[in-house]
């Protein structure tokens, strides 16, 4: 597990990737040998982020069209020769911290299985000659809930659950895992925006947190690391909190 090049010719796409924990995973894949085409918003400068980074190639792309995820993959495709790790992370966030599981957390969640289908769909048939096919896929972060949206985080988080159990099934057959990583409250740019607003809901997190801190998006990567590589073969639609340990008081 300690083996420093343990992704050594393997092409990774990560998505949200200008940034935050899609950031720290193109860096942490890219360090273990993978090579790396690194999604940013339009306008986010994402080429020239990764102009001087070797391994790493910065591509502007719309990631909220379920439409245009072919034609992303496509692009990678060409970029990369092929795919064997795919990291999903959307740029899908509310204005504002929900409290509880309604009409607006359904159509973020609608949003997101739209647009993590299409792209396993596309993505999935250039996997399969891949030695080491994995699909990853990144959970809301906790500071998109307000300090008693406990409920609605959870109610996101089991259905982020249920479609990567059935894209597991999907992917199974054509030597693919897939399986998803649920962030607790992580410091990326977003959450920061987030907690200067209301610092309540920071310590909130903090406290919440058995750890007593709130995460760093390499905390993340990290386990990504660990999903893409071959030490998790065996592991397919599940999922790993990164929250640092949950407490029952807030």
């Amino acid at each position: 597990m300690g083996d420093p090049l343990r992704l050594y010719g393997l092409n990774a796409l990560v998505l949200n990737a200008a940034d935050g924990i899609g950031e720290a995973t193109a860096r942490t894949l890219v360090r273990h040998g993978a090579n790396v085409v690194a999604v940013g918003a339009k306008n986010s400068g994402v080429e020239q982020h990764y102009a001087r980074i070797k391994g790493i190639t910065g591509m502007s792309a719309s990631m909220t069209d379920p439409d245009g995820m072919p034609a992303l993959v496509e692009n990678a495709v060409q970029s990369l020769g092929g795919i064997d790790i795919l990291i999903n992370d959307f740029p899908l966030r509310p204005e504002a911290p929900l409290d509880q599981a309604d009409d607006r957390l359904e159509r973020l969640l609608k949003s997101r299985a739209a647009l993590t289908r299409a792209i396993c769909r596309a993505a999935i048939p250039r996997m399969t000659k891949s030695p080491q096919g994995r699909i990853v896929n990144i959970g809301f972060l906790r500071s998109c809930f307000a300090a008693t949206g406990d409920a609605a985080s959870t109610h996101a988080e089991q259905d982020l659950a249920d479609m990567t159990r059935l894209l597991a099934a999907e992917a199974g057959e054509f030597g693919t895992t897939v399986n998803y990583i649920q962030p607790g409250a992580v410091m990326t740019p977003q959450s920061r925006e987030v907690f200067k607003k209301d610092k309540a809901l920071r310590d909130y997190c903090i406290r919440s947190s058995a750890a007593r801190r709130l995460g760093e998006p390499v905390d993340v990567a990290k386990v990504a690391l660990f999903l893409a590589s071959d030490d998790a073969v065996f592991v397919s639609g599940t999922g790993i909190a990164v929250d640092g340990g949950r407490t029952k008081a807030g």
